[in-house]
């Protein structure tokens, strides 16, 4: 399925008519990239997955050139068309407008309720599908760039642990990893499990297994990685991530302390606490600035 750009005004009287008018005048205003929104088929999940792919407005013109690539990654409940729903995409519009980044890919694949890991059971293998299938499959069809140099990672909430962990544990595929308000949880409590509905062990559940298995989560984390992968191979990435001083889920606790297990291996980073909940309205207010980091980082 393809997704166009929003930008083609109707109306209830004579939308078609309308919607061809502003086509005809695309050519006088500055070009914008597009979304272009699909499925692959996964062998290692036995299923199609679906995805977006955010392109900019010179994908389509310069057919010989190469480009950078960022993976997005969505909080739980969410889906591929995150950037778009969110407002995410126009952002990234207006920042390039302005000069501020310049043209890269972004590539969003849904991640159910997966946190972008293989689950305790074996049974759902996505971070295999993710790093095996759809980087190298995406990176073929979208002309990337594929050297580490030029792939950078991000995500939020869900997605945010997801690529805190997967740059952690695989530092030799990016060049920037980044996060806003990931969910992170340091150290398990004893009740943990005991948590009903809506509550954080029912929503790891899928992942983690119910009852919660405590010992692949404490192998499985991003404070795992963070702790046993080399510190000079993480010392090559740049490191992002942000959270609200409000976190409806106490994420900002997690988010300080693995700043503070980064400082004491001599890790740099960059981490703010701002004013804000768990909610889209927080990760809008600065996502700008997650793209512009990432844009520094991977960014020819």
């Amino acid at each position: 399925m393809m997704t166009p750009k929003p930008g083609c005004i109707s109306s209830i009287f004579n939308g078609v008519a309308i919607c061809l008018l502003v086509l005809a005048l695309a050519p006088l205003v500055l070009a914008q990239g597009r979304a272009e929104c699909a499925t692959i088929q996964s062998t290692v999940l036995a299923r199609p997955v679906r995805y977006c792919a955010y392109l900019p407005a010179s994908f389509d013109s310069d057919k010989a050139r190469r480009y950078p690539v960022l993976y997005y990654l969505h909080g739980l409940g969410d889906n591929e068309q995150s950037l778009l729903n969110s407002g995410g995409w126009d952002l990234i519009e207006e920042l390039h407008r302005a000069g501020k980044i310049g043209d890269f890919v972004v590539l969003a694949p849904n991640g159910g309720h997966t946190f972008f890991i293989n689950s305790a059971d074996g049974k759902i293998r996505y971070e295999d599908f993710l790093t095996k299938e759809f980087m190298p499959q995406m990176e073929k069809k979208y002309r990337i760039d594929s050297s580490p140099a030029g792939r950078g990672i991000t995500g939020v909430s869900m997605g945010g642990f997801g690529a805190l962990r997967l740059g952690f544990k695989y530092p030799q595929k990016f060049a920037a990893v980044s996060a806003q308000m990931p969910a992170l949880i340091a150290e398990i409590p004893r009740d943990f499990s005991a948590g009903g509905p809506g509550s954080p062990a029912s929503m790891m559940g899928d992942v983690f297994g119910s009852p919660f298995n405590r010992a692949y989560f404490e192998r499985n984390n991003v404070f795992f990685y963070a702790r046993t992968t080399p510190a000079a191979q993480l010392k090559r990435m740049k490191i992002y991530f942000n959270a609200g001083n409000n976190d409806d889920y106490g994420f900002e606790q997690g988010a300080q302390q693995l700043h503070q297990l980064l400082d004491s291996r001599g890790i740099s980073s960059e981490f703010h606490i701002y004013p804000g909940q768990h909610d889209p309205q927080f990760v809008m207010r600065h996502f700008g600035e997650v793209i512009q980091f990432q844009w520094k980082a991977i960014g020819k």
